[in-house]
């Protein structure tokens, strides 16, 4: 199995004093702190969304003029035509829009089109059949911005459009339309840039209403799912959209949520952000993926308990259904590397793949190679793939610097689609992996953890139960992560069929149980007795009326002191906290200094020297703080802060090791 890279701070963790006077327990001030969050007041703001956190429609650019042509439309009774995405973004606006805009009497359509047969955004077909069924005007959501060639031939036809989106501009003129609103135009001055599709939708509505109150009470709930499905930033307007969402969605969810809420098991556990984004998103994502979307939109419009129940069946099955196909897809895609470690992006194609599938199949390349990975399926000599990013690799700067080998892309940095021609896959290839060993981005570590604890104290029932109020977590706002380092190992018990890893481990003489799903202790190399190091985010567990703290190990590894050694062999200050569990005692540093007896006695050059040369027993952090003590005493001589290659310095009395401030430091915490 690969070892992740690990990011471990060893500094001190900092819990602003006038948070602690307010109540907010140390362990949630001290996450607070580590995002910017230092005031009561800015805590508060965190804490407790709502409508003042949220912006006037119209700030964005020509949203005037997309109310002005809804109002119109509806005052002079037209046809109307939502055109969305088939992805759940897409999906929540159309539902969204199209139920507003029938709420006024218009005879609206909602159109998404098929994944496998049209693809995704505007094309000319679609505008054909709209106009055919007297549609006079159409509005984009979530799609749209670079449709030029499609808005120029709905304009032919005597269509007016409106586009509503929120990905990228790209390159060249923005599509001749009534308005193009979309955040992420260069001369939009919105101050939330990151607003979903779905928001962008609801932003319209408002717009044409004339407020927001009102709508949101009738559609929270669709946007707080579409924005947490399409990872936007849950900060900000975003963040009090989301929590406006969870709680519409609590209380007085649609009946096709309310539906498969108790379909997937959600009814009776506490919805979070993290219930939208693993147990309704992929469900309502199963239908556009195998070209289904109908499914999903009569289930979130549907007025008939019986038929929600129904659907809401129908979309649980279609996505076990797409379980499987993507299990094939990743599997077959494995094969085609053939236990090759790929060291640039990975571009694999078949004409036998599901295109709705082959999405989800590159995340999971993308996350086990460490790599972007674009995934193609071709229908004769054409081809649409889905791409993934790794490690902060720009995707759609990447493709639009491959263009000219590509008969369309589209997307965001991190996730874009693509279509081109069988022909210019070997081009593309090339002129792909030249670019990413261009722009490679620096390596980054992949276990992220924002505190290490070394007291266990802060992981009390009330600690944890505090960070609760950090919810909902979501992109740019993460649930934290914390992390144990060299704590021994005292069981390690297989469960759940031997598939999951139940540990328990201890920290300065307490015990702590874990849970770690989907893994062994032989992949991860963990032996009960010895040290490791622990990822993980804590949890209140509650069993038979009684509750405990339980880690939900996210990532484990035997321990590993380099890091922190080193630190301490260069004289790093604010790393030494970090090294307190190891503070040395006398018959420590009688040991070391029967080393430094020895003539020929030298402090490595390297911090592999150094611990090359630890006693046998001793651990290497509580060696590395004797030779540091030592140096302060005096006992140890050598060049500048670092330790490397000091060797020991001439007898002049005896030395009081009790006196340095490093041991008094290590003493103190």
């Amino acid at each position: 199995m690969r070892e992740k890279l690990w990011k471990i701070p060893y500094e001190r963790p900092e819990a602003p004093e006038e948070l602690l006077r307010s109540g907010i327990p140390p362990l949630l001030a001290a996450v607070l702190k580590l995002r910017g969050v230092t005031s009561v007041r800015e805590a508060e703001l965190l804490f407790h969304a709502g409508p003042e956190s949220l912006h006037d429609p119209m700030l964005l650019q020509d949203m005037s003029a997309a109310a002005a042509r809804l109002r119109q439309a509806i005052s002079g009774g037209e046809t109307v035509a939502v055109y969305g995405d088939y992805d759940v973004d897409g999906i929540t606006s159309t539902c969204l829009l199209t139920d507003y805009l029938r709420s006024k009497g218009l005879r609206c359509l909602p159109y998404i089109p098929s994944r496998d047969n049209e693809g995704y955004g505007l094309n000319c077909a679609a505008i054909d059949t709209l106009h055919e069924a007297g549609v006079s005007l159409m509005i984009t959501v979530d799609c749209g911005i670079t449709a030029r060639e499609e808005a120029d031939y709905a304009r032919s036809l005597g269509i007016d459009l409106v586009i509503t989106d929120h990905h990228e501009c790209g390159v060249g003129p923005l599509p001749d339309a009534c308005a193009v609103v979309d955040p992420k135009r260069e001369d939009d001055r919105y101050p939330n840039p990151y607003l979903a599709g779905v928001g962008v939708a609801m932003k319209l509505a408002c717009a044409c209403e004339g407020e927001s109150e009102n709508l949101l009470a009738c559609y929270a709930d669709l946007v707080a799912v579409g924005t947490v499905a399409d990872v936007m930033p849950l900060v900000g307007e975003n963040r009090a959209l989301v929590q406006m969402g969870l709680e519409m969605l609590r209380e007085r969810p649609r009946l096709g949520l309310a539906a498969m809420l108790k379909e997937s098991g959600l009814d009776e556990k506490k919805l979070t952000a993290s219930s939208i984004g693993f147990g309704l998103a992929p469900r309502l994502n199963a239908a556009g993926r195998l070209g289904q979307t109908e499914i999903a939109l009569q289930l979130l419009m549907t007025q008939d308990p019986d038929e929600a129940a129904r659907l809401a069946a129908s979309l649980c099955e279609l996505n076990r259904k797409r379980q499987s196909i993507e299990t094939e897809i990743w599997q077959e895609a494995n094969a085609m590397l053939e236990g090759r470690e790929p060291d640039g992006p990975i571009v694999l194609c078949s004409d036998r793949w599901h295109q709705g599938v082959i999405g989800i199949a590159a995340s999971r390349l993308a996350e086990q190679y460490s790599l972007p990975a674009i995934m193609i399926c071709f229908h004769g000599d054409r081809g649409k793939g889905s791409c993934r990013s790794y490690g902060g690799f720009n995707l759609f700067d990447a493709l639009s610097a491959c263009a000219e080998h590509l008969t369309g892309f589209g997307g965001h940095a991190l996730a874009a689609g693509l279509n081109l021609r069988q022909d210019q896959l070997a081009d593309f290839r090339r002129a792909l992996t030249a670019y990413y060993q261009s722009h490679k981005p620096a390596p980054m570590p992949e276990v992220l953890c924002d505190l290490l604890i070394t007291d266990p104290a802060l992981l009390s029932l009330d600690n944890v139960f505090s960070l609760e109020r950090l919810e909902p977590y979501g992109s740019e706002n993460p649930r934290p992560v914390f992390c144990l380092s060299g704590v021994t190992v005292e069981t390690l018990t297989p469960v759940g069929g031997g598939r999951h890893l139940r540990l328990r481990v201890n920290l300065r003489g307490e015990i702590l149980e874990g849970i770690f799903f989907s893994h062994t202790a032989k992949e991860l190399g963990l032996r009960e007795g010895e040290r490791a190091d622990l990822a993980f985010t804590p949890q209140v567990n509650e069993f038979r009326g009684s509750r405990s703290v339980q880690l939900l190990v996210t990532a484990a590894r035997p321990h590993r002191p380099e890091a922190l050694c080193e630190a301490i062999l260069s004289g790093r200050q604010d790393a030494l906290w970090a090294a307190s569990p190891w503070c040395p005692q006398r018959a420590d540093f009688v040991r070391v200094w029967r080393m430094l007896e020895r003539p020929s006695f030298h402090v490595g050059a390297s911090c592999q020297a150094v611990l090359r040369q630890c006693p046998e027993g001793m651990e290497p952090e509580r060696f590395c703080l004797c030779l540091a003590v030592l140096r302060e005493a005096g006992l140890l001589s050598g060049e500048g802060p670092m330790l490397y290659d000091a060797t020991a310095a001439p007898a002049c009395g005896k030395a009081d090791l009790e006196a340095t401030k490093l041991l008094r430091f290590l003493h103190s915490c």
